[in-house]
């Protein structure tokens, strides 16, 4: 589990309220942590990532900690979201795959979607960030988008310095999005302060971050 997953992590565990009875949706879920977490007080967790294997992965580790999502009734549900496609597996025949009820229920209810430690590749964030354009101009409400990066420094020949590209292209896909105007939605962002208790086991350094993406109707 990478630190920036157990960040997102703790700010579930911190703003319980701003998750209470909510639909989620977590793109890249990886192992299924932040999903499990939210899943405490949400009403539904769409947990998604790509990969029958991983998917199956997923679900064992929420079958494991059933006990910490049954007090609060929350219901996980993996599901496969390829970023580079354009629309949902819906064939029964493929594992993970979405029916007509879920869909109808990801694109009515769901009002937080939650990436952690995605943005490290380029090629990555750019699919990421269409996926998350694609879909919340099909959500039916207002939403908020809650990112956890981690600040990379890497040593690159191409500028024979320590330079943080992954970062710097994950921050002008945030600068892009204020500045959308398609005349449907419109998009701010903020970075939240990393000043919330550490209740999960990690190093908390000055390189993670927690961004916030407010996605609304242009009125």
């Amino acid at each position: 589990v990478w630190r920036g997953a157990l960040l997102l992590a703790d700010y579930i565990l911190f703003q319980r309220d701003l998750f209470q009875g909510r639909t989620v949706l977590e793109l890249g879920a990886g192992t299924g942590l932040a999903s499990i977490i939210a899943a405490t007080v949400a009403r539904t967790v769409y947990c998604t990532d790509v990969g029958a294997d991983l998917l199956a992965m997923c679900q064992r580790n929420i079958a494991l900690n059933g006990h910490l999502t049954a007090a609060g009734g929350g219901v996980v549900k993996v599901k496969e979201l390829d970023w580079l496609k354009d629309d949902l597996c819906t064939d029964p025949e493929v594992p993970f795959s979405w029916s007509p009820e879920d869909i109808s229920d990801l694109y009515s209810h769901t009002t937080i979607l939650l990436a952690a430690e995605v943005f490290y590749d380029d090629d990555l964030t750019d699919a990421l960030f269409r996926t998350l354009s694609r879909l919340v101009h099909k959500l039916e409400n207002a939403c908020t988008a809650i990112l956890s990066v981690e600040k990379r420094l890497n040593f690159t020949l191409r500028h024979l310095d320590v330079t943080c590209e992954a970062y710097d292209h994950f921050r002008t896909w945030l600068q892009r999005l204020e500045r959308l105007s398609d005349g449907r939605l419109r998009f701010a962002v903020e970075p939240v302060e990393a000043s919330f208790p550490q209740l999960l086991v990690y190093e908390r350094i000055q390189q993670l971050e927690l961004w916030k993406i407010f996605v609304e109707p242009v009125a």
